[in-house]
């Protein structure tokens, strides 16, 4: 396909998929249940996390995790007791359990003490200007800065220091920075530009990618998620992650083969 005709073709689909109705359906619900900024924050993060498998499945087990913390996610990082954290006993979803789960509270807690956002955990400050790849590896570094952090939990904390795609990662930093008429990403955060994001790149978008001749890497990592995005950026230098709706709706949605 021409350069102008894909471009045209990747339009419309994002206009397909870049819709309200598409909320619903979608792991990004569950975020949109709240208003307040660290609410949000916290919901997102933990929606896209635990992104895998089904999406019904994902929503109802973040719709379980939400209960647990009485929905007032950000007030039960701060304020939670001890019986509090006895509330979260049993959560599991895959691979990710309540140990895991319990790492995830003292973390939240721990930065809240001390940042009003966690935008603040991907803007080291040794960072002029956000570059995704710096900044995730440093996310994974401080994720993990606790004492006694769970060796068993590292797995579910991506970088591309892994060679990793970190595609749960890029989808949140998606839904945090973004933000257009459309009102299904959040555009909460305004130091990180949609230039410098990273496209999520899951089995879905990778095959619908090389489909569309996006992507030529034989393998699937970090570089792949690069060249993809690189792909994207000549399409809209601005906003290449948008493509992300046209990429993955065909994928799940139209199960699209090229």
């Amino acid at each position: 396909m021409e350069f102008l005709a894909l471009k045209d073709f990747l339009e419309v689909k994002v206009a397909q998929y870049n819709r309200p109705d598409f909320i619903s359906s979608d792991p990004i619900c569950i975020p949109h249940r709240f208003n307040k900024k660290q609410d949000i924050e916290i919901a997102a993060f933990f929606a896209a996390i635990l992104a895998w498998g089904q999406r019904k499945t994902i929503i109802n087990k973040c719709t379980e995790l939400m209960a647990r913390m009485d929905n007032s996610p950000y007030q039960f990082m701060l304020g939670h007791s001890d019986q509090d954290l006895k509330g979260l006993l049993g959560f599991k979803h895959r691979t990710f359990n309540d140990t895991d789960l319990l790492y995830f509270v003292a973390f939240f807690q721990q930065h809240y003490m001390q940042s009003e956002s966690l935008e603040t955990a991907f803007l080291p400050a040794s960072l002029g200007q956000f570059d995704a790849e710096t900044a995730l590896n440093h996310f994974r570094t401080y994720f993990f800065s606790l004492p006694d952090s769970p060796r068993r939990t590292v797995k579910h904390i991506s970088s591309p220091s892994q060679k990793s795609t970190c595609k749960r990662l890029n989808m949140f930093l998606r839904w945090m920075v973004r933000s257009d008429k459309a009102g299904v990403d959040f555009g909460l955060w305004s130091r990180i530009s949609t230039a410098s994001l990273i496209c999520p790149c899951d089995v879905h978008v990778d095959r619908v990618g090389r489909s569309l001749g996006l992507i030529t890497r034989k393998q699937t990592d970090w570089k792949t998620a690069i060249e993809l995005t690189a792909e994207l950026s000549k399409f809209d230098p601005d906003d290449p992650v948008k493509y992300d709706f046209a990429l993955f709706g065909m994928g799940v949605e139209e199960k699209l083969k090229l």
